[in-house]
């Protein structure tokens, strides 16, 4: 008996496939809603805006496909062959977004009491940047300070810095900010580029919603829930860092490779898992000209002057740091030989009055000395390869009450040329 209801239950169930674009440039359009009319079975498109329905209707019955910024269509199934091919129309869609970021509740924009800025999937997918954190400083009114190729710091209100700590960085509501170093790590260890539903970011203090943190402002980051965006679907960027041909390195390449897989076991049970690598070589600064540090008002400072670090005992490198602090040693001399006597005994005393004599009856300008420097490849390493992996299982629990495990695993492998260091953060 219970095979010939499974088989019956099986035989009732009708499956119709299909395919969704734009009716103006037939591009596909991904997450689009088909439900079926007057009816509880619903499903959405993949990324290439393909569909497939399961209900236990039998044709012929009505499917309704909607989407944000399309006017909604309804097309009847006739049979369950048919293969649907729906070409939907731009519609004015304003304010019907929908939004959680001002009241972390769902609402539409225009409700919202506050001020939203909102990037959909869409805008990442054809935005001309490098990764998703780009696009956020395109927003007026916000200020995104790099660290590093993968590291940056967005902020709305006030100043900015490596790490701001008064800004939020939240994924799927939950913070990212790193245990004890007190900095979110979104653009370090966040989801990939392809895992990326929407952005909400709110621009003004939102400590009332979110804590202290907020002070300057608030960006959450919404992951793409596999029961809404199925299949595989693969993203490669490639590009060059700089082609200025002065450099040592000469132009380098620029890699971002991105590998998502989303499916649904059933329908209370769905799973993804995301991957991305990046892979680039930054261009060190190597300009050794020597920079005249003088006198601001008298207009000697900024002039690049003959020398090197083996000519000029006051030698400031352009490229070269920490070597900035200059000393004259006049001032020195006849600040420490007085010094310098009382501790040594009397017969050597003549000897330090002769060096200080010598020191302060130079020409003026020769007795400048600055301290030795460091060249930028000696402090900054070039090499950047990023390697994320990340996956999630989710379970309906009831039709709207959802359970979700989510997990991301990075490793910054840092490359040198005697050796390889592969520190891991997870």
């Amino acid at each position: 008996m219970l095979s010939t209801f499974l088989s019956i239950a099986a035989f009732a169930q009708s499956t119709i496939t299909g395919n969704v674009r734009n009716s103006t440039n037939k591009d596909v359009v991904p997450a689009v809603s088909v439900t079926v009319k007057g009816g509880v079975s619903g499903t959405f498109t993949d990324e290439k805006g393909n569909f497939k329905l399961v209900t236990n209707q039998k044709p012929p019955f009505t499917i309704v496909i909607s989407s944000v910024g399309f006017e909604t269509q309804e097309i009847e199934v006739r049979s369950e062959t048919d293969i649907i091919q729906a070409d939907l129309k731009p519609g004015a869609s304003l304010g019907v977004e929908v939004v959680v970021s001002a009241s972390r509740v769902p609402e539409r924009i225009l409700e919202s009491p506050v001020s939203i800025e909102r990037i959909s999937s869409l805008n990442i997918r054809n935005a001309p940047a490098a990764n998703y954190y780009d696009i956020l400083r395109n927003i007026k009114g916000v200020d995104v300070t790099y660290s590093s190729l993968t590291y940056a710091t967005p902020s709305t209100r006030g100043f900015n810095g490596s790490g701001n700590a008064r800004f939020n960085q939240l994924v799927d509501g939950m913070d990212n900010q790193a245990p004890g170093l007190n900095f979110s790590v979104g653009s370090v260890t966040g989801p990939c580029e392809l895992d990326v539903e929407s952005m909400e970011l709110l621009p003004g203090a939102s400590s009332a919603l979110y804590g202290p943190g907020g002070m300057n402002g608030t960006l959450l980051i919404n992951s793409k829930n596999p029961f809404k965006y199925q299949g595989l679907s693969f993203q490669i960027k490639q590009g060059i860092m700089h082609t200025d041909h002065q450099q040592t390195s000469g132009p380098t390449p620029y890699y971002d490779w991105a590998l998502r897989w989303g499916q649904k076991a059933s329908e209370k049970l769905a799973f993804k898992i995301t991957a991305q690598m990046i892979h680039a070589v930054d261009w060190l600064a190597n300009d050794t000209s020597n920079y005249l540090a003088g006198n601001v008002a008298a207009g000697q400072y900024g002039n690049v002057i003959p020398g090197t670090r083996t000519s000029d005992p006051n030698y400031n490198g352009v490229n070269v740091y920490g070597e900035e602090t200059s000393l004259d040693m006049k001032l020195f001399a006849s600040s420490i030989g007085a010094a310098i006597k009382a501790g040594i005994p009397p017969a050597a005393a003549p000897l330090i009055d002769a060096v200080v004599n010598s020191i302060n009856t130079a020409p003026a300008g020769t007795t400048n000395v600055s301290r030795t420097g460091y060249y930028e490849r000696e402090v900054v390493n070039k090499y950047t390869v990023n390697f994320r992996l990340g996956g999630g299982v989710y379970y309906k629990l009831t039709p709207g009450l959802e359970l979700s495990l989510m997990g991301t695993g990075e490793q910054e492998i840092l490359c040198t040329q005697g050796a390889t260091v592969i520190p891991s953060r997870i």
